[in-house]
């Protein structure tokens, strides 16, 4: 296995952006690369310790998703490969961890769609018998699946920031009526058609969040990541019984360490014990393995 890779360093392009864990770097004027980091971020916040591989398997699980839901939604892959637009020095910084993607003009918005209740959704249904102002069953466990997929559209905060859950009234002040609807029906398709893949493979997607952006001519596309364990929750469906949280293939493993510990969840964010790191590691690569072989 490579070395961590905290930071990409691609001197040959140009540098637009450092997010939680991509950097995007411009190709041309219709196209960018985006490399995926070894970072990780919980609570909003990108920790210092970096898990071996994780960009590698991120790239992986949302290549294989962009290929399975194209039929749904055009994505952003060009199809070009990485090393073809970076100097020869660099080519092992993008090498199994890159895409070259169209650029699109990104929507201010994440889709969320939550298929189980579980996480801030079954914090607030404990207080109001709802999530995001949605009513529910009075009578629902934590884990439980919910009757249908909700989409609970959230803001797309700044580093450091916290995202801000919206009704869809407002995501449709935001981004348009109709737009707003196309991106809740995008959203929830891709979610059944990939939720009920996954469950041929042992695996339930409790919930994902989406990112969508738009071409010149105003087509919706999906960008970003699709359906990692970084973006997505996922549970092993032989450990699954509603009425406890179960283990889960993504960084909730860090996030329970860290609640463990006296950390504000303010930047800076502590650093990971390696055999948090490591174990972190293995759940990211068992999704991938899952779900691709």
């Amino acid at each position: 296995m490579m070395p961590p890779m905290f930071n990409s360093d691609i001197k040959s392009l140009k540098l637009l952006n450092r997010g939680k864990v991509r950097d995007i770097y411009e190709v041309d004027a219709d196209r960018l690369l985006i490399v995926t980091t070894d970072r990780l971020s919980a609570f909003d916040v990108v920790l210092p310790t970096p898990i071996p591989g994780k960009g590698a398997v991120l790239t992986a699980v949302s290549n294989f998703w962009f290929d399975k839901l194209k039929h749904l939604i055009p994505n952003q892959l060009t199809g070009i490969a990485p090393e073809s637009v970076v100097a020869s020095s660099e080519k092992n910084q993008v090498a199994g961890r890159a895409v070259v993607v169209k650029k699109l003009k990104p929507l201010p918005i994440e889709a969320i769609v939550r298929g189980y209740l579980v996480g801030s959704g079954w914090k607030e249904y404990q207080k109001s018998r709802s999530v995001c102002g949605i009513p529910l069953p009075q009578d629902l466990l934590e884990a439980d699946q919910l009757p249908q997929p909700l989409f609970t559209p959230s803001t797309k905060a700044e580093m450091g920031a916290h995202d801000e859950n919206i009704s869809f009234d407002q995501t449709a002040e935001l981004i348009g009526p109709m737009l707003a609807s196309q991106v809740r029906d995008a959203a929830i398709a891709l979610y059944k058609e990939a939720a009920d893949y996954a469950a041929t493979r042992g695996i339930i997607i409790a919930d994902t969040k989406f990112e969508f952006g738009l071409d010149e001519a105003g087509r919706l596309y999906l960008i970003d990541e699709a359906l990692t364990p970084d973006s997505s929750r996922f549970w092993p469906a032989d450990q699954y019984a509603p009425g406890s949280n179960p283990p889960s293939f993504d960084k909730q493993y860090v996030r329970d360490w860290l609640e463990s510990t006296d950390w504000n969840k303010k930047t800076p964010g502590p650093e990971l014990p390696a055999e948090v790191a490591a174990k972190t590691g293995e759940k990211y690569r068992e999704a991938l393995k899952r779900l691709t072989e």
